[in-house]
């Protein structure tokens, strides 16, 4: 275990490396709420993160109850435009996340409402500890998930759900978010940084260089005219015939051993 605080001189997140494997925990008592310093904290901890071809995962969790609980709302109350703009800045982040080339995990410790689910959104896979609710309760403030979540949220369990679980605002058991497909994994408290570990650790080995090309395939051809993307998806592959892990995945499988893939 090779792990080390990378996060020197930050007030709320606290950035810390296990060989491959990045992980940036929420730390904003009482509830993780986001506010626009946190934005500016995760845009530029993810930066190079994202970049780094030595981390080849990205795990985001939070501390102690929260995973992270939507935006701060004494923060909210500003309705300037300014304001807005400023914590708008949040799908800047799902967006970074969104086009890693790496696997990207939302680890959630704990509640993940509002903002926090939405971030999960943008996340490759999403595990929720068992005792943690999850949801979109923004309507009981008069307002609806803007920072992403009324986008994602229909790509990913269809228009009609979507707009039910937004205009009840429910905060939703574990097992309730596990059987929408909301989340990917339940797992109970006492082994939950264990399991994450664990998949965080089989994901940083896989091969980033096919994972990011997958990613963006995936994203570019979502929506368009079934020709359209498999030109893209043609194109994806041409790129990915000339990656080292693909030469080395075929290689390995030919000499009967396990592959050792680098990323590139």
């Amino acid at each position: 275990m090779n792990q080390k605080d990378t996060a020197a001189g930050s007030s709320v997140l606290h950035v810390t490396r296990d060989g491959a494997v990045a992980t940036i925990r929420v730390d904003r008592p009482k509830a993780n709420a986001v506010d626009p310093a946190m934005i500016e904290e995760f845009l530029t901890a993810l930066r190079p993160l994202t970049a780094d071809p030595a981390v080849r995962c990205v795990v985001v969790t939070g501390t102690g109850r929260f995973f992270i609980a939507g935006a701060d709302i004494a923060v909210m109350r500003d309705l300037s435009a300014e304001n807005q703009a400023k914590m708008r800045r949040w799908i800047d982040v799902q967006r970074l996340i969104e086009q890693a080339a790496k696997p990207v995990v939302a680890a959630m410790n704990g509640h993940a409402l509002g903002g926090g689910a939405e971030l999960s959104l943008a996340c490759d896979l999403r595990i929720l500890a068992a005792d943690a609710t999850f949801g979109f309760p923004e309507i009981r403030l008069g307002l609806f998930p803007g920072a992403g979540g009324s986008q994602r949220l229909p790509r990913l369990v269809g228009p009609h759900l979507a707009k039910r679980l937004m205009i009840e605002g429910e905060r939703l058991s574990a097992e309730k978010a596990l059987a929408l497909g909301l989340v990917d994994l339940v797992v109970e408290q006492g082994a939950f940084a264990a399991e994450v570990s664990e998949r965080a650790r089989r994901l940083a080995a896989q091969p980033t260089a096919a994972i990011g090309l997958l990613k963006r395939v995936v994203d570019e051809g979502h929506g368009l005219p079934v020709e359209q993307a498999l030109e893209r998806e043609e194109k994806g592959v041409a790129d990915l015939t000339g990656t080292a892990d693909a030469a080395e995945g075929l290689q390995a499988f030919l000499d009967k051993r396990e592959p050792v893939f680098t990323g590139r």
